[in-house]
């Protein structure tokens, strides 16, 4: 019986011979020779041209064909088992590799659960999370339960008198459905409804805000100085010209920080007769008041005019300290005063670009400069910090600076008349934030401000999430405190109502207490809610979109870091809890809303900038006869091998269990909003998780062993 001639194996091996003739004598070679002859056999082929080139066309008829296809088919299923085995080898390595990382992780939680500190867990807030933790748990559990029992697609009707088990669930899932679609899903909306108009509030004032930026910059609108201190006054033996100036540098226990700051303003370039430096150190560390002393000491050797001073009663904190050294005699013989942080360099320059702004402006009280970071590339938190304060500096500070003539006190790096300060109070011990406090009652008495954003101070950002989450918590709660403190005072001022309408609704009511409350009430608190109450919904755009358009504009005076707009957006959802619960504390007086905790610096901030100061100063080209420097070569470069001996400490992680407990909440929303098959609110759930998760086990920044 003849065999049916297969064409289409005849087709596909005639394309096969004529793409790869390499192939084609591979093949020849196994062929029969009994079979491969002049077309005489069971087999055949047939001669042609193409182009130049022999080919043939194998009959797959006899014997030659059937010896071929069946070694084809062995090749091939030994091919495809060798094929199955690598895959399955490829998914048991990936499988292995995702089984030790989270093995990693796990065992990296356990260890600082079992042996690191953690943060309060007895607060209210913490309470209420682990409340809400367990909730989203049990009806979790209860969704998959009806999910497998086919619930969702029609309510269960079980009778009411059934004494089996899941009649009952099914009665009481039907009843959950009534509950949560007549009782709890429409307060969720309209609490939902109300945080939405809060947040397109807060992104219009945004918005605004960056409009007016883009104006400033397009007009090249900025403060201009009417006089200038240049090196002819100096050459000509002339520095009457130059106003008293005092420099004050607060510290606390600042041993990482002390000789680059010290030596920072030592440096300035301002004559030494009109210039006083005051070290206040509120250190109860009897070794870091010892280094510190040597230091003043050392520079009032080379003709420095600094003084130390030390509070033996500490209280008030940096106000306090401030407060005590305003009361010196010798400080009614200045005009102005530059105060620094301990991990403040300005640059020489400083006071000759901040002073003269006084000048014909006798109502300007304060000249804000702007920060700087040279450790913003460290690591991941360190970059984000840096988008945050760059959209601070470029946008509000500038835009406010501009139109309004107010904006908060940073705190450091700006020059106050000494005379403002006076005329409003002085320093006061009231809240934490002592630098908006004196700002505002300073805007009340009808004073003005100015800000610099072509002037830049070096410092340092806080690279473990340990000292910038306690730095947060303090930079939200005092503004609370200090809202309960000046309402009154506000309204009884005598200042305009626009001034009064932008001190209340925008400075305070929208910038320090709708946002944090927005942020976590509705992406930690709402979202996860809707996902177990779909009655009540999050549109896409209120999730994903807006979101995203707010994260882009704060990245926009940032552009270098525009690759981390999508941590940004997450990481900053998770700083709302920190956030929220300092703003909660602060307008209640909860918990620790008037304690003060100094931020943990490295002293990494002006070890660059220092040496460019070192070249300058033993750059004969740029001294003068006439010039008056505060110091020398050798002291600077003393300085810079300080600076550079500097070592890292080695710091324990802490665990985080609000975070934690929020990573979990998040998640655990995440896996419902799959059986909903709600796409966008999955990944934001899914990924924002991560990031509390990442967060709560203190994986972001300084990482230690």
């Amino acid at each position: 019986m003849s065999r049916t001639p297969n064409h289409e194996f005849q087709e596909w091996w005639n394309k096969q011979r004529e793409r790869n003739h390499d192939l084609f004598s591979a093949a020849s070679s196994d062929e029969d020779p009994s079979t491969s002859g002049n077309g005489n056999g069971n087999g055949g082929s047939v001669g042609g041209t193409r182009g130049g080139n022999a080919y043939h066309a194998v009959d797959v008829r006899g014997k030659f064909s059937d010896q071929t296809v069946e070694k084809s088919r062995a090749r091939s299923a030994r091919q495809i088992r060798f094929f199955y085995f690598l895959k399955l080898q490829q998914i048991a390595s990936s499988i292995a590799s995702l089984a030790g990382a989270s093995l990693s992780v796990l065992r990296t939680a356990n260890r600082r659960i079992v042996a690191s500190p953690t943060d309060s867990s007895s607060s209210r807030l913490y309470r209420i999370i682990k409340f809400f933790l367990i909730l989203v748990i049990v009806l979790l559990g209860f969704e998959l339960l009806a999910y497998y029992k086919g619930w969702h697609f029609s309510p269960p009707r079980p009778s009411v008198g059934s004494k089996e088990l899941l009649d009952w669930l099914g009665l009481v899932y039907a009843s959950w459905l009534d509950i949560r679609a007549n009782y709890l899903a429409p307060p969720l909306q309209s609490l939902a409804n109300v945080c939405i108009i809060l947040f397109l509030i807060q992104s219009v004032d945004r918005a605004v805000l960056v409009l007016g930026c883009f104006w400033i910059k397009l007009r090249g609108i900025k403060p201009v100085a009417n006089v200038e201190y240049g090196k002819e006054c100096l050459e000509n033996g002339i520095s009457d010209d130059y106003p008293m100036v005092l420099v004050q540098i607060p510290m606390c226990n600042e041993k990482e920080v002390y000789q680059q700051s010290i030596g920072a303003v030592c440096i300035l370039d301002w004559p030494k007769e009109r210039m006083l430096i005051q070290i206040l150190d509120d250190s109860d560390d009897i070794e870091v008041q010892r280094l510190i002393k040597a230091e003043v000491h050392k520079w009032h050797q080379r003709g420095v005019r600094i003084v130390y001073r030390h509070r033996l009663i500490r209280t008030g904190y940096k106000a306090g300290n401030l407060k005590s050294a305003m009361g010196c005699d010798y400080v009614k013989d200045y005009e102005y005063v530059a105060i620094f942080d301990a991990d403040f360099q300005p640059g020489p320059d400083f006071l000759k670009k901040t002073v003269p702004h006084f000048k014909g402006n006798d109502d300007l009280a304060l000249v804000q400069t702007r920060w700087v970071f040279v450790n913003k590339d460290e690591n991941l938190l360190t970059r984000l910090q840096n988008i945050n304060l760059s959209f601070h500096f470029e946008v509000e500070q500038q835009v406010n600076g501009v139109y309004i003539n107010f904006f908060g006190f940073n705190g450091t790096a700006g020059v106050w008349r000494i005379k403002a300060l006076e005329d409003c109070g002085g320093w006061l011990e009231r809240t934490t934030v002592e630098d908006m406090d004196i700002a505002i009652r300073a805007h009340l008495c009808g004073w003005k401000f100015i800000y610099l954003n072509d002037v830049k101070c070096l410092c340092e950002l806080p690279e473990s999430y340990e000292a910038y989450k306690k730095q947060q918590h303090r930079w939200h709660s005092g503004p609370m405190q200090l809202f309960r403190l000046c309402f009154i005072d506000i309204l009884k001022s005598k200042v305009s109502v626009r001034k009064k309408a932008n001190l209340i609704f925008l400075f305070f009511l929208l910038r320090k207490i709708i946002l944090p409350f927005y942020s976590f009430i509705l992406f930690c608190i709402i979202l996860p809610l809707t996902m177990f109450l779909p009655e009540a919904q999050l549109p896409a755009w209120v999730v994903c979109y807006v979101p995203g358009i707010m994260s882009i504009l704060n990245i926009l005076p940032a552009p270098r870091s525009f690759p981390f707009v999508v941590p940004y957006l997450l990481f900053e959802n998770t700083m709302s809890v920190t956030k929220f619960n300092a703003m909660i504390s602060g307008l209640f007086k909860f918990g620790s809303s008037y304690e003060w905790i100094v931020t943990k610096k490295l002293g990494r901030s002006s070890e660059a900038d220092l040496v460019t100061y070192a070249e300058k100063e033993s750059d004969p080209t740029l001294q003068t006869g006439g010039m008056h420097r505060s110091s020398s070569e050798p002291g600077i470069a003393d300085l810079t091998r300080s600076v550079t001996g500097i070592t890292k400490k080695s710091k324990r992680n802490r665990l985080y269990r609000k975070e934690l407990a929020l990573a979990l909440i998040l998640l655990t929303a995440a896996i419902r909003s799959l059986l909903s098959a709600q796409g966008i609110h999955f990944y934001f759930l899914l990924f924002q998780g991560i990031s509390f998760l990442a967060v709560g086990l203190d994986l972001i920044g300084e990482q230690v062993s």
